[in-house]
């Protein structure tokens, strides 16, 4: 349900060296790694090489009076988000040898459009093969009017599935390829024996595994909040021993129920203050970066599309590990690259989208997208060598629109087709999109060169020449407040002709400290 889309002229890769008509200058090294901006910005929310700076200055950012800074850590918020992500957890799936029910509808308004029922099969199994364990045992596409409401299937279906179900020894579990149950899950498992999942219950299983950080470790925790509700219901339902959900606890006039719903409110509201916290601090290293001025590229797209391999080809980061796995990012991180002309960025990478997913789901991950309204360009990844790469495009496209996001930041998204190494011959349709190959490099050139255009019209920054003087401190000011491309050296005037990427407050400030 996550996407995107823009358009800029292509530039050329500029790779120059000074040119002095005296004794001419070596061409100025690349600006320092804002690895270090980043890691000043303070531990955060960002993982890779820290927190997220934005700061082509040689030293990094330097702390400043009055400026805003991150509060330290409370101890006992943070003993409390940890309490709060041990009590009550939903069991484990376990290992699982699954049967794969895809419920298809051949007609009527609720036939999904541009895809088809093996596509959706086959990406049903690729959830399933993120899951250490886990395996399909069978596969089967059964016909259903209904697969959102309470009948998914027919009596007859419903029996010829429970006689198959119950007849193959090796199957341990259902996963009906649905976005969310609303027949009591309870119900299915009795007539077949076995347990029953969904897509919320899978994909919340697969966050599960990979959630690291303590901020999605929370998110995941929230997104449970409606299963524990539901293992409630069921619990009071068979009681198991508990005596029922009428009983009153202790003369408190509260029954079981009202006490254990109590309490699952409270730990929501629990969790949703831990999770403003954090969001708060993101905001703090948020105006950091802004402060410091690096232009920021969030790299979106479908989960499994290459952001991740692209995002380290860009960057030359060997750290960066992709991984062939759906939803192997979980955390917004933040990696430092340049463009041709020697601009440091920072490319951020998110989560991977995914179509049928429950508003709730996304509604907890929603704060880790926030990083993306205050970026300067986003990048938009598609695999163009999957099957539904037009259905993927409407997924993620459908999610952006949904983050409400600046329009001129929607209006100018950069759509990348990564993987065209796997379709020969491929030509985009449209004449803005830029072809590339992640994994083997191909296109990149001509992408950092369309990046640099786009984040220069995003940010405002022109490419000057100035004349500075040799004997003073404007030299060394440009290097660290700007991007020199190149220094032409005119020793007999004591001058020299400055190239600079520069912004437009910095470019007023050189101008009110070395008026001409």
């Amino acid at each position: 349900m996550w996407a995107l889309r823009a358009a800029v002229r292509p530039g050329a890769w500029l790779s120059r060296v000074a040119r002095g008509r005296g004794a001419p200058r070596a061409a100025p090294p690349l600006p320092a790694c804002p690895h270090r901006a980043l890691a000043a910005s303070g531990p955060g929310d960002l993982k890779g090489r820290g927190g997220g700076g934005r700061g082509p200055r040689a030293a990094g950012p330097r702390s400043r009076a009055g400026e805003e800074e991150e509060e330290p850590e409370d101890a006992e918020e943070e003993e409390e988000e940890e309490e709060l992500l041990r009590r009550d957890p939903l069991p484990p799936l376990g290992t699982q040898r699954v049967c794969l029910i895809h419920p298809e509808v051949k007609r009527g308004p609720g036939k999904p459009q541009l895809t088809r029922a093996e596509w959706q099969v086959a990406e049903a199994e690729a959830l399933v093969h993120t899951l250490d364990g886990w395996s399909v045992a069978d596969r089967m596409v059964v016909p259903s009017k209904t697969p959102d409401g309470k009948l998914i299937f027919g009596r007859g279906t419903l029996e010829h599935l429970a006689e198959k179900i119950r007849g193959s020894p090796e199957i341990t579990a259902v996963f009906l390829n649905i976005e969310r149950l609303a027949t009591p899950t309870k119900d299915l498992e009795a007539t077949w024996g076995v347990q029953v999942f969904d897509r919320f219950t899978v994909v919340l299983h697969i966050f599960r595994c990979n959630a690291r950080t303590r901020e999605a470790r929370l998110q995941v925790a929230l997104a449970e909040l409606p299963l524990l509700r539901s293992h409630l219901k069921r619990s009071i339902v068979h009681p198991e021993g508990r005596g029922g959900g009428s009983r009153y606890i202790m003369g408190s006039g509260e029954s079981f129920m009202q006490v254990q719903q109590r309490l699952l409110k409270e730990k929501e509201i629990k969790i949703r203050k831990a999770l403003e916290r954090l969001r708060k601090k993101r905001r703090v290293l948020g105006k950091q970066r802004r402060r410091q001025d690096f232009p920021v590229i969030s790299v979106v797209g479908y989960t499994n599309c290459g952001k991740t391999t692209l995002i380290k080809a860009l960057t030359g980061d060997d750290a960066v590990q992709p991984r062939d796995q759906l939803f192997a990012t979980l955390d917004v991180t933040a990696h430092a690259g340049w463009l041709p002309s020697r601009m440091a960025v920072i490319y951020m990478d998110t989560i991977g989208f995914l179509s049928e997913l429950p508003h709730s789901l996304i509604e907890s991950f929603s704060a880790t997208l926030e990083d993306v309204a205050h970026s300067d360009l986003i990048v938009h990844v598609r695999d163009v060598s999957h099957p539904e790469t037009e259905l993927q495009k409407a997924s993620v496209l459908s999610t952006l629109h949904g983050l409400h996001l600046p329009a001129p930041l929607l209006d100018s998204v950069l759509e990348v087709h990564n993987k065209v190494d796997l379709v020969p011959g491929y030509s985009p349709a449209g004449p803005q999109a830029l072809t590339v190959s992640a994994l083997l490099g191909h296109g990149l050139p001509e992408l950092k060169a369309r990046l640099e255009d786009a984040i220069l019209r995003a940010t405002g920054r022109q490419v000057l020449t100035l004349r500075v003087r040799l004997a003073g401190t404007q030299l060394s000011w440009l290097h660290r407040e700007a991007t020199v491309q190149e220094v032409d050296v005119i020793p007999e005037a004591g001058v020299a002709d400055v190239r600079v990427v520069i912004s437009s407050s910095a470019y007023g400030k050189f101008r009110k400290l070395f008026p001409e």
